[in-house]
């Protein structure tokens, strides 16, 4: 029998040891923000030059929207030349945009601000859902400093990537889906412009019978692409659709963009030499077993509705061979409805295991956060099949 009842048991208060860890970690993010600043490692160097980073490829394809050329962001050499001339200087590498054409919409948005106040008020406005979305999760205003020591939210931030925006939506629709489905399938139908991060929804979905946020999700991506026809034409959805397994050849395939700074299975099999096949089998063996478990877990009234959010926000960290260090920031979700249910005692050391792992990430740049996912995903697994005896360890 499962471990874990139909309802969550009562939040236990924190151990001293781990709230003190938590705002060690919070506070060291702040630290490490405002002297990434002082010392020229964010958004301007120590000579007063704009930064190359992550957040160059949304801000170029922005500008290019506002400029009415849309198509051109997905035109690599294209967007490259423009890209150098925001920064006033040419760089070793490139930062493409792979996105769907309607996220050209935030792009352009944010392309209306110079490009250090775009960079900066990126993270700050992305947080704010993230945190929300954290503190729902947990249901207790702990979740703010589970938000605030996410070992991640620097990698994040520092690279004006939207992690923050990822694991909000993840997060938002799993707190929506028992009680507002169709805004639960709104948000899902936003999360659309990272695909890969979507793919283990319709499993759950269609298991648990979610029938109305299935729908609201696929409305959603429908208006987001008409919005998009309407505003910019059909070239940039052929050019999108064109770069797409360019983009793929590019990072997975051959491994461009540093293979060992992505936290998949398919990530630490090719970064320890194996062959691409191997690495695509594994992933896929992987995929295709949290897929599994995810049906029978959503399909049985038998857990909690934590777990299975639990279990969901964990298992597409693991499904998806596409995800970076930023991305992780999305760990805090699953562990955030862990923590609804009221963490047990070897939980908490666990998370602590966690956290160290995605935190060591800048030093030894491997793979860590997959071990990190793999670790969250054990502690869920021993939820779902530890006997019941032990429920109130």
């Amino acid at each position: 029998m499962p471990s874990d009842a139909t309802s969550p048991a009562q939040t236990r208060p924190l151990p001293k040891w781990f709230e003190l860890l938590l705002f060690a970690f919070a506070v060291a993010n702040l630290v490490w923000l405002i002297t990434a600043v002082l010392t020229g490692s964010w958004l301007w160097d120590e000579t007063g030059r704009y930064l190359s980073t992550d957040f160059l490829n949304v801000y170029a394809a922005g500008k290019f929207a506002l400029q009415g050329a849309p198509v051109s962001a997905y035109d690599w050499p294209t967007h490259k030349q423009l890209e150098i001339q925001i920064l006033g200087y040419d760089f070793n590498g490139y930062y493409g945009w792979h996105y769907p054409p309607f996220y050209l919409f935030v792009a352009a948005a944010l392309a209306m601000l110079p490009y250090a106040a775009a960079q900066a008020v990126w993270p700050a406005i992305t947080f704010v859902p993230f945190a929300a979305a954290v503190r729902a999760s947990a249901s207790s205003n702990t979740g703010f400093l589970l938000a605030l020591s996410a070992p991640a939210l620097v990698a994040n931030a520092i690279v004006g990537q939207n992690g923050f925006l990822t694991a909000a939506l993840i997060g938002l629709v799993l707190v929506l889906l028992p009680k507002r489905p169709v805004l639960a399938g709104i948000c899902l139908g936003l999360l659309t412009y990272k695909p890969h991060f979507g793919i283990l929804f319709p499993v759950a979905l269609i298991a648990a019978g979610h029938w109305r946020a299935f729908i609201a999700a696929g409305v959603t991506a429908l208006v987001l692409a008409f919005a998009s026809i309407a505003a910019y034409g059909f070239e940039p959805w052929l050019a999108f659709a064109h770069w797409l397994p360019v983009t793929s050849q590019t990072f997975l395939s051959e491994g461009q963009a540093e293979i060992q700074k992505m936290q998949s299975l398919f990530a630490v099999v090719r970064t320890l030499g194996g062959e691409e096949w191997i690495a695509w089998s594994a992933q896929i063996l992987l995929s295709s077993a949290i897929a599994l478990l995810v049906w029978k877990v959503w399909r049985s009234a038998r857990y909690a509705y934590e777990t299975k959010a639990a279990l969901l926000g964990a298992g597409v960290l693991l499904a998806t061979p596409y995800i970076y260090l930023y991305d992780m920031v999305t760990i805090t979700i699953p562990a955030a409805f862990l923590f609804a249910l009221g963490f047990r005692r070897y939980e908490f050391a666990g998370l602590a295991a966690i956290m160290l792992f995605i935190a060591a990430f800048p030093f030894v740049k491997l793979p860590v956060g997959f071990i990190a996912s793999l670790l969250l995903m054990a502690l869920i697994m021993r939820r779902l099949f530890a006997p019941s005896s032990r429920a109130a360890e």
